[in-house]
């Protein structure tokens, strides 16, 4: 009989799209706008002197906003098909971004400060003074209210909608595989299948659907770059990273070293890893549906979900207890859903929602041991994001180079669980498995990051081509992962279903940051650094109400500095030196 797999419960928001509270919610929310922008709108430095006041009602009222777009998008992730909850979601993300337009006078006015009086309400704030600090960093990069009134409305009808398009694009997406249809989350997983023969179908079909709808994800993908450009042009950010590098407090020298770091990395690691994986498979090169095969000995025995609870929780406890006890809180209160079906958004993700709830998690459970690991992964975002959530609003949600470091953290944990507990034939097939994640977590992330970069530069000079993208992405890719990949034939359209490009662009170098970070960190734990757990708790806390370097500074790190980096990538080479030694 097939297992039944967790569905969450989403009534702490509300009992359905349909309950009437939900209306009463978005009355609540536009009064506390309309009292709100009455009370202060250009009077703000008359309350110069209780300003945290100020910011803490601030606060209060977008956590309403917030509660009914997390759980207008929480119930859509699992219901595209239904064309009345797809339309719940959209109703709800135009009014919420109606009404917010007239809050934006408040982060507007502080920008809009002078030195001196932006001093006055920070010597008078003790809590927020980080979130001003964080909001005052953008003051050059802000239009007048206007002008940011503009870009919120027409949002939903660039940026926003056109997410929206390729998200339902990718979910209606067929794949026949053998005499079987599958959706993309099915098609994707098959690509990890024991079964050589099931790989392949799996990769001509993925790359033959890919290529018979590359056009329209062309144009999503040019109209959504143009876009970028747009709004840089009108903010003064010079390059296209600066942004999501200020989104994430983080420096572009910081983020550079990380990418140099990794790509000069590539010949021992990837490189060296795959011509070991071709030699295993008896081929002078891998095809590129053979990359994440599973090892040729590896069992292929399904993980159940309660076998996947059991081993999650014993990681997680043998680290600290408390971790132990917020884990088991997702599973005991459905914040969990790991089924498969229909008109269900592929992949898998952790939302905070907001500090009054808790965090949701939705991941699709297949049964493999890349499956635990995931589940693990997403488990440490929720353990976070529970922690954090202590701050409030607008101090809880950690800045993406910090925002993976739990996730990682807590499949490290997991990974060492499973290897303790395996034979000999077991343990090859684990370390292929953890290396091949972290490979597609810092590796492929970067070349991702790269083919980003390129390919917001060339859109610059015009709109570009499918076989342009292609291209880019082959080079990028090709580089990447070294000779002994065979990336020909319809490999050159996997650019296409990446979420990541599409849904914050540049995203993706903070999977890298957090996995090398974690790395570090892992390393620090071995070597028994001084208090290293409380250290470790105390950083989940501290969500975003700290800086990057203030929460890792009691560990010594300076991830300014190039060796740190390098330390954390010979993490990745030990386990590969491990694995060499088991064949």
């Amino acid at each position: 009989m097939t297992e039944e797999l967790p569905n969450w419960n989403l009534k702490d928001f509300y009992n359905s799209y349909e309950d009437p509270q939900i209306q009463k919610d978005i009355n609540i929310f536009k009064d506390f706008v309309t009292s709100f922008s009455k009370k202060y709108s250009g009077k703000i430095l008359n309350f110069s002197e209780s300003f945290d006041d100020v910011i803490s009602e601030f606060e209060d009222g977008c956590e309403i906003s917030a509660k009914l777009e997390c759980y207008a998008f929480l119930i859509y992730a699992t219901n595209m098909n239904d064309t009345k909850i797809v339309q719940f979601y959209q109703k709800i993300s135009e009014e919420m971004t109606e009404i917010s337009g007239d809050l934006i006078f408040f982060t507007n006015s502080i920008n809009n400060f002078d030195k001196s009086d932006f001093d006055k309400i920070l010597s008078n704030t003790i809590k927020y003074t980080s979130w001003l600090k964080n909001i005052r960093r953008f003051s050059e990069h802000q239009l007048n209210e206007e002008g940011e009134r503009i870009l919120l409305d027409k949002s939903m009808t660039a940026n926003s909608s056109w997410v929206r398009f390729f998200e339902e694009k990718i979910n209606d997406l067929k794949f026949l595989i053998g005499e079987k249809e599958v959706n993309s989350s099915e098609a994707l997983n098959l690509l990890t299948d024991q079964d050589g023969l099931v790989r392949k179908k799996a990769a001509l079909s993925i790359g033959d659907v890919f290529k018979n709808n590359v056009k329209t994800f062309t144009f999503i993908t040019n109209t959504l770059s143009k876009d970028k450009i747009i709004n840089d042009k009108w903010r003064n950010y010079q390059n296209p990273v600066d942004s999501r590098n200020l989104a994430n407090n983080i420096e572009g020298d910081v983020v550079d070293a990380l990418s140099n770091s990794v790509q000069n990395h590539y010949t021992k690691i990837s490189h060296r890893y795959y011509k070991l994986k071709s030699k295993i498979f008896d081929k002078e090169k891998l095809d590129f549906w053979d990359r994440n095969a599973p090892y040729p000995d590896a069992s292929n025995k399904k993980i159940s979900w309660k076998e996947a609870q059991e081993i999650v929780l014993k990681s997680y406890g043998d680290f600290d207890k408390q971790l132990e006890e917020i884990v088991q809180l997702f599973f005991d209160k459905n914040w969990i859903d790991a089924e498969l079906k229909e008109g269900k958004s592929p992949g898998a993700f952790s939302a905070s929602t907001i500090p009054s709830i808790h965090p949701y998690i939705l991941m699709n459970y297949h049964g493999k041991t890349r499956d635990v690991m995931t589940l693990a992964h997403e488990l440490g975002h929720g353990c976070h994001q529970y922690l954090s959530a202590k701050q409030g609003m607008l101090l809880s949600s950690t800045p993406l180079t910090l925002s993976e470091t739990a996730s990682v953290f807590g499949e490290m944990m997991t990974f060492r669980n499973l290897l303790e507990r395996s034979d000999k034939s077991q343990k090859k097939y684990l370390l292929a498995s953890k290396i091949e994640v972290m490979f597609n977590t810092v590796v492929r992330q970067i070349s991702y990051f790269e083919f980003e970069k390129i390919l917001h530069t060339e859109r610059k000079i015009g709109e570009l081509s499918s076989e342009k993208i292609c291209e880019i992405w082959m080079e990028t890719q090709s580089r990447s992962l070294g000779p002994n990949i065979d990336l020909s034939g319809d490999y050159k359209y996997f650019w296409t279903y990446i979420p990541h490009f599409i849904h914050t662009p540049f995203y993706v170098y903070a999977y890298a940051f957090g996995d090398c970070l974690v790395n570090i960190l892992i390393q620090l734990f071995d070597e028994n650094h001084p208090n290293f757990k409380q250290l470790y708790l105390d950083l989940l806390k501290s969500g975003g109400s700290k800086h990057y370097s203030e929460v890792l500074s009691p560990f010594n790190i300076n991830l300014k500095d190039k060796k740190f980096w390098d330390k954390g990538l010979s993490l990745i080479t030990g386990l590969i030196d491990e694995f060499e030694n088991t064949l």
